[in-house]
């Protein structure tokens, strides 16, 4: 299963709650699409609307604000359901877990969430000197091996201080 999104807040009292989608495919909240709470339940999606950076989801049998503030938490989809990636692509899923290194092959920590933004996704970073953010470019993220399960960075001076 991948993530696609994160449920947050009820909005309103008709069953509404916010979304923070991460899925790659744009039709994967509209109208009749079905989706699967981290809970194990599966939801389908009966209205569906932009609202900010976020969206706005009415899921099918959940109909007032007590029960959208159940639903709080990751929405995901199963892996038959994605698209092939291309070169350089990797589901935040596949990320979270793997090591972290600089070029020279020293530890840096290891890769604790996949932080998706408007300008670029960040990788949240647990170090033995507290979580560090580093924006998943090319520039800095210099190579993935999720076989391996290493990720290896060159950073710019000072962005790990």
């Amino acid at each position: 299963m991948l993530l696609a999104g994160e449920i947050g807040k009820p909005h309103g009292l008709a069953g509404e709650v916010y979304v923070v989608v991460i899925s790659d495919d744009p039709h994967r909240f509209e109208p009749g699409a079905s989706l699967h709470h981290a809970d194990g339940r599966t939801l389908t999606v009966e209205e569906y609307r932009a609202h900010g950076d976020r969206v706005l989801v009415k899921f099918a049998r959940v109909d007032t604000r007590e029960e959208a503030a159940s639903l709080r938490g990751a929405l995901y989809v199963p892996s038959s359901e994605t698209r092939a990636l291309g070169p350089d692509e990797f589901w935040h899923d596949d990320l979270v877990g793997c090591t972290v290194v600089l070029p020279d092959a020293s530890e840096i920590g290891t890769v604790s969430e996949v932080i998706t933004t408007p300008a670029q996704d960040l990788l949240e970073i647990t170090t033995t000197a507290g979580n560090k953010l580093v924006p998943l470019v090319k520039e800095i993220v210099t190579g993935v091996d999720l076989d391996a399960r290493r990720i290896t960075i060159d950073p710019p001076e000072g962005l790990l201080d």
